[in-house]
């Protein structure tokens, strides 16, 4: 008797962690966009006018919860990592604002997971909260939630990198550091994440994950609630959870240590792709992207050319990592990211700064400013939306297309070109080196006519970009320039002209 219930115990928890990790998309949806720094009323209107017509999936916010208001016009990005509250009022907006959005995203097939703070407390109080709260750090005070002295650890800094119990134990940059094994702390953390279920969201970003012990978020986790049936979502549905673990082999915690409770950031993977497409290391070696690179296995892993942290060189600095700054390279690795069978890919979408602080574009009163969008479809008023860049949005197009296709007919040259097939369903080719690709390849592809997505997009019939003839073998004249365009030529079923 005690061993069956132990075989339905086992085999229910397996199902339960399994349902973690599916991110709740629309069928021939993929991929999630980090809108950082938008305001609601901004996401809703990029669901609606270019997220869902791309094939988006999802979308991941910014903190929603009351944050901390330092003092203007000194406001940081990191401000919405500072929480006072859990009231939904940020710079992104109000709660109204907040439920109307994820409502709006979610009736067009663009889910949203929400970037959450439950690691620590603001440190920054004299102040207040966006929403109008008050606390006092340094009697680890925040009546809003309310959380008091006995609902934190105790105050000592992180001195030794490679001590797992003090990271988990001590204040990260200084900042009040929550005891998740409170049931006091669990139960409101709990009601915080329940809330935003409610409204409709379709899982969660865990800020500073290896921050806290991995068996303390298992059981957060475990007490959340299905995700929203009256937001489209399947029966039973569990929220989808991405772990933000920092692991490049330099301290004591292991991303492998909370892989079993959902998703887990593949820091790896980004620093990995700056050294290949930067051209530091030859593009041929990526023929087993992926396998033998202590990379954590691909259902579990959630991969990016850069985050909000690493372009700016925060957290670990080993390695090298592509930003917009490097517009070529990073189109480049984005579009091998996005067509290699590898991960769950999110695409970063940025803003203009001028030193690692710097907050979003805004007004005067700190107001944030939206992006404009001009008639080529980039964005305007210090906003840089790599996202919109067409061979970062056309290649979540190129996903879709080959959903389910093994990787075939690997092409290189020994060095820095290369080239594979989606099945029968898709061919991109890569050209880092200093002479152009200028050969016959096979595609893989049927006969016909086809518009490269990474120069292009097919509007009424024509082709913007370049056009590629598949002949009756499968094979094209596939030409690459060294020193002009992107560096990259995709083609697939459903950029047949």
């Amino acid at each position: 008797m005690h061993v069956s219930f132990l075989l339905v115990l086992l085999c229910c928890t397996g199902v339960f962690i399994n349902a973690q990790i599916d991110p709740n998309q629309w069928p021939n949806r993929s991929g999630i966009v980090q809108l950082f720094e938008w305001k609601w009323t901004d996401i809703a209107a990029e669901c609606e006018r270019f997220l869902a017509a791309k094939g988006y999936g999802g979308v991941q916010i910014s903190p929603p919860a009351e944050n901390t208001v330092m003092m203007a016009p000194f406001r940081p990005w990191w401000e919405r990592y500072q929480p006072i509250s859990y009231y939904l009022n940020s710079r992104s907006g109000t709660e109204a604002e907040f439920v109307e959005m994820v409502r709006r995203c979610n009736v067009v097939g663009v889910r949203i997971y929400a970037d959450v703070v439950l690691n620590h407390m603001s440190s920054f109080t004299q102040y207040g909260g966006t929403g109008g709260s008050t606390a006092d750090s340094v009697r680890l005070s925040y009546p809003a939630v309310p959380y008091n002295m006995s609902d934190f650890n105790e105050n000592c800094l992180i001195t030794e990198s490679s001590n797992p119990i003090e990271r988990r134990s001590c204040r990260l940059e200084g900042s009040p550091d929550l005891n998740q094994r409170s049931e006091w702390v669990r139960d409101r953390i709990v009601n915080f994440l329940n809330k935003l279920i409610t409204y409709g969201v379709a899982g969660f970003t865990i800020d500073a994950a290896k921050y806290m012990w991995a068996e303390d978020l298992q059981i957060i986790y475990g007490r959340l609630s299905n995700l929203s049936e009256e937001h489209g979502f399947e029966p039973g549905s569990r929220p989808f959870i991405i772990q933000s673990v920092v692991d490049m082999g330099e301290d004591g915690i292991s991303k492998y240590e909370y892989r079993p409770h959902g998703m887990v950031t593949e820091l790896g993977h980004s620093h990995a792709l700056g050294y290949y497409f930067s051209g530091q290391k030859r593009l041929s070696d990526l023929k087993h992207w992926g396998r033998n690179w202590s990379f954590l296995a691909s259902e579990r892993a959630i991969v990016f050319v850069d985050d909000h942290l690493t372009q700016r060189n925060l957290g670990s600095k080993k390695g090298h990592v592509l930003t917009f700054k490097d517009k070529k390279h990073y189109i480049m690795a984005s579009a091998f990211m996005l067509a290699f069978p590898y991960g769950t890919p999110r695409v970063m979408s940025s803003y203009e700064f001028g030193n690692i602080d710097q907050g979003p574009p805004a007004d005067a009163f700190g107001n944030v400013i939206s992006p404009s969008i001009g008639v080529d479809g980039t964005c305007q008023n210090g906003w840089i939306c790599e996202h919109r860049w067409n061979g970062v949005a056309n290649m979540i197009g190129f996903r879709n297309a080959v959903i389910g296709t093994e990787l075939t007919n690997w092409f290189d040259n020994g060095g820095y070109q290369i080239g594979f097939c989606r099945g029968n369903r898709g061919f991109i080719a890569f050209n880092l080196e200093g002479t152009d690709l200028n050969r016959t390849i096979q595609t893989c592809l049927p006969m016909g006519r086809y518009c490269d997505v990474i120069s292009g997009t097919v509007d009424s019939g024509v082709c913007t970009g370049a056009v590629v003839d598949v002949g009756s073998d499968g094979t094209a004249s596939v030409y690459i320039s060294a020193f002009r365009g992107s560096g990259a030529l995709a083609i697939h079923v459903n950029s047949k002209i």
